[in-house]
């Protein structure tokens, strides 16, 4: 194998890696997003386990994260409003992407 071969290899190897870390950091954050929405809802518990898989679910409804921010929205109602929902949904991005990376350290 050529270094030329090695070294796009590599580049797959971490283009794969940073993709499956972006979806996992995706679906954490529409988790938290999940919980805290049910938690403005009243929901505890079970029901909000519940209703935070069906945000997840959510998101594979089409690309990107307005399928998301829909159903969130949509189940809110007035409890919250879109500011308040996208300042949300990014802070808990970076919360999702910290406790995925100290995951990722323990192994």
């Amino acid at each position: 194998m050529t270094t030329f071969d090695e070294r796009e290899n590599a580049f797959e190897a971490k283009y794969a890696h940073d993709a499956d870390m972006q979806f996992k950091a995706d679906a954490r954050r529409n988790k938290l997003l999940g919980l805290w929405a049910a938690e403005l809802m009243g929901l505890s518990g079970e029901a909000a386990a519940n209703y935070a898989k069906e945000v997840v679910k959510s998101d594979f409804e089409e690309a990107g994260h307005e399928d998301v921010f829909r159903k969130v929205s949509g189940d809110l109602g007035d409890k919250a409003d879109e500011a308040t929902i996208r300042a949300q949904m990014a802070k808990l991005m970076a919360e999702a992407k910290a406790q995925i990376m100290t995951e990722v350290s323990k192994d």
